[in-house]
């Protein structure tokens, strides 16, 4: 299978107006700025407008510099880093359950239609559809439990032009998997990843490497201590990314406790699944002691604030986590979290550490209210859906810079249909502000991944 051809900036470049957060503290503003894209769909220049050769950049490219329309803004590409590609089709559905009991009842009986192909094909298609239209560019998606759905969850990230990492999902503890839905055995856990694995290296349609494969015991309580050894000695042997869950709630913190005598984030390294490459989901219950493990093995956490309201019986510590130097971005964790938008992911995560800091019983006098020191801003959680999520995956993206890959976002601010209403406003922080607050669907007027178009129509005509 080979990719379509799509409308392409690839050799060609974009001027407009950027905003980017390459550090957490620190939003740049690339006002009237020329961004070229080499070949191979590889940032080459920044150029804003009074920068050394910027006129003489675009007198050498000539009709290949295209210009956004006015009112149009561009960000990095959007990373989600949790994503359960098959509970699509129920998101927003029986979020009142408890965790345990969503997955029994609801989830794992979802998950294993997608032995059928013909059912997961339609579902996941419009999935990574309609991601792409809310701007995530890269997204580490759980599978199921199949390898030919997972496979073809990979061909169709390719075909729609969308990076991923995708994973096989392992599960094969008789005592805490369902009878038809489970590995038959630690040894058909590892072997099934592996192929999923071997295929999403050899696809024909990958040789850049848009998809990676990525290890994924589903979490410690679904997974026997065979299959957790086994898969961390594959990860290790290929060199692969590696996501699972950890500490979600009371009940999986308190799990890992109980079985193991040791946390969860103790449990994972014990098998050689902490690495610099592992995303940890959700995290909540991480000691002071597992943020120092985590930090100190390079390991990453998706913090999944909307999800984490559900599910997860506690507020993530995030700005306790982020100083003691673990890498965290931000998830959507479909369809825990009930919505695929980034950019809800940002202000639900900004929300979220501001009721921690303030606390949220009023029967409490307000110095004991909340946890003192824990609000982030707006910046911070922009950075953590972008340069974050890159970071925590070592990939170049999330960042507006030579050398980044071009994963872009372009925001209409006038689509009628859309959030936003700037009005008089043309402070550009002001701008940025009703961007991330504002943006629906509508106001994503286009998306590149890699140079390559993949929502919107084609790049404007250059202006003779």
């Amino acid at each position: 299978m080979s990719q379509p051809a799509r409308p392409s900036l690839r050799g060609r470049a974009i001027v407009g107006n950027f905003f980017h957060a390459p550090m957490r503290d620190r939003l740049e503003i690339l006002a009237d700025t020329l961004i070229a894209v080499d070949e191979t769909g590889t940032i080459s220049a920044v150029l804003g407008p009074d920068a050394p050769g910027r006129a003489a950049a675009e007198a050498e490219l000539g009709d290949k510099v295209v210009r956004m329309p006015e009112g149009s803004y561009g960000l990095p590409g959007m990373v989600d880093l949790h994503v359960h590609a098959p509970q699509y089709p129920q998101l927003g559905l029986a979020l009142d359950a408890p965790l345990a009991e969503w997955l029994d009842t609801y989830t794992f009986p979802l998950e294993a239609r997608y032995a059928d192909l013909d059912f997961a094909a339609p579902r996941y298609r419009t999935l990574v559809e309609d991601l792409l239209a809310h701007g995530t560019t890269t997204v580490v998606y759980f599978a199921t439990q199949h390898v030919e759905a997972t496979k073809l969850l990979a061909d169709l990230c390719l075909e729609l032009g969308q990076r991923a990492l995708v994973g096989k999902v392992a599960m094969d503890d008789p005592a805490a998997c369902p009878e038809g839905y489970r590995d038959a055995d630690a040894t058909a856990a590892v072997s099934g990843t592996r192929e999923v694995i071997d295929y999403i290296r050899t696809h024909p349609a990958n040789d850049e490497g848009l998809v990676l494969p990525v290890v994924t015991p589903r979490f410690t309580p679904s997974c026997t201590p065979e299959a957790l050894a086994g898969l961390g000695a594959l990860a290790a042997e290929q060199e692969c990314h590696i996501q699972t869950h950890c500490s979600e709630s009371d009940w999986a913190h308190g799990h890992a406790l109980d079985r193991f005598g040791v946390s969860d984030a103790a449990v994972l390294d014990g098998f050689g699944l902490l690495t610099r490459r592992t995303v940890l989901a959700h995290s909540n219950f991480l000691s002071g002691d597992d943020m120092d493990r985590v930090a100190a093995r390079g390991a990453g956490v998706a913090h999944c604030a909307l999800s984490n309201m559900y599910f997860a019986n506690s507020v993530f510590p995030l700005r306790k986590a982020l100083e003691r130097q673990v890498r965290i971005g931000l998830g959507t964790d479909i369809s825990g979290g009930p919505s695929p938008s980034m950019f809800e992911a940002c202000l639900t995560t900004l929300r979220a550490s501001r009721l921690l800091e303030d606390g949220v019983d009023p029967d409490l006098p307000a110095e004991r209210r909340g946890r003192a020191d824990s609000a982030i801003d707006l910046v911070t959680a922009f950075h953590l859906a972008t340069a974050g999520g890159a970071d925590v995956l070592d990939l170049p993206v999330g960042r507006l810079q030579p050398g980044c890959r071009f994963d872009l976002v372009q925001i209409d601010t006038a689509a009628r249909n859309g959030g936003i209403r700037l009005f008089e406003i043309t402070r550009p922080e002001a701008i940025f502000e009703k961007i991330i607050h504002g943006t629906t669907r509508a106001n994503i007027a286009a998306v590149w991944v890699d140079g390559h178009q993949a929502i919107g129509a084609p790049p404007p005509h250059p202006e003779h």
